[in-house]
């Protein structure tokens, strides 16, 4: 199985990463094959200790820290994908660090730019409602785009207002949802979804469906958000992870818990949303030197 392509589409449709990002991480996939003289498929082989050595040996080659730590961050990615999909039961790059160079802050979008990208499409029209209704939804509930895809028509409850997602190794929780949401989704439910449903299609339990009754792909969502978001006029990389990233944010910003977040993005471990509060940290010490007279 060619896991690097699988990746690479893993890269732009999750996570939203640049092209150039994206083509460092297969170059240094393939150096890493090639360092432990393996196909590509052999990946999926690979032991901890070949991680452990094959940093060393980056270290004794006298590599700078920041090209370890980037090479680190490929295979650690790389990992994490494989578990994502399934493809791996457990990640031989946990563990194993390269030394640390500051923390990857993701990014985000303002609520003013999240308004405008919700209010892009066009609701008369029964694709724009279907577009402005999964917008509401990825940013009322920090969904992953691949939980988003799957979710059926029987998973959302909007009497009680949550939906259940089904996030990595098919865990599951309950996600509440915010009340415009549910107002979008009643309505699509109610004046849009049939005009996408065919006969005997296969999608027919998935919420959100496509042209042919298909449900639609992750790429097709990532492409429509990339298109609203250039239509909304905002110049940052946007990725439905980025409006993840912002949901996360935006409710610590407003005071929400850790802990509840954590369980909203359904993460493992509370340190991964951690990260999160570096951003709040950081907007707070630019509020703070802006309007303390004693800065």
């Amino acid at each position: 199985m060619d896991y690097i392509s699988l990746f690479m589409e893993y890269l732009q449709v999750e996570l939203g990463l640049a092209e150039n990002t994206r083509l460092s991480y297969r170059r240094d996939l393939r150096i890493f094959c090639k360092a432990l003289a393996i196909s590509e498929e052999g990946l999926a082989q690979v032991q901890r200790s070949q991680v452990i050595n094959y940093i060393t040996s980056l270290k004794l080659q006298g590599r700078t820290a920041s090209t370890i730590a980037r090479k680190l961050a490929a295979i650690k990615a790389f990992y994490r994908f494989m578990i994502t999909e399934n493809y791996l039961q457990s990640d031989p790059s946990e563990a194993v660090e390269a030394g640390t160079k500051g923390i990857h802050l993701p990014k985000v979008l303002t609520e003013a730019e999240v308004k405008a990208l919700l209010e892009a499409p066009d609701c008369s029209t029964a694709e724009g409602l279907r577009d402005r209704t999964m917008l509401e939804m990825l940013y009322a509930t920090g969904m992953r785009v691949s939980e988003l895809v799957t979710v059926k028509v029987a998973n959302v409850n909007l009497d009680m207002r949550y939906v259940i997602a089904f996030g990595k190794g098919s865990k599951e929780r309950i996600v509440p949802i915010g009340g415009v949401a549910v107002s979008y989704l009643q309505k699509y439910l109610a004046e849009a979804r049939n005009q996408f449903l065919a006969e005997n299609e296969k999608d027919a339990e998935i919420l959100f469906l496509g042209l042919g009754g298909q449900g639609l792909t992750r790429q097709r969502v990532w492409e429509i958000i990339k298109q609203y978001g250039k239509q909304a006029g905002i110049s940052k990389q946007i990725s439905p992870h980025v409006l993840r990233h912002s949901f996360a944010t935006h409710l610590l910003d407003n005071g929400a818990d850790l802990r509840s977040v954590q369980e909203m993005l359904g993460h493992a471990d509370i340190s991964t949303t951690q990260i999160y509060t570096h951003l709040t940290n950081k907007r707070l010490r630019s509020v703070y030197e802006k309007a303390h007279p004693r800065k």
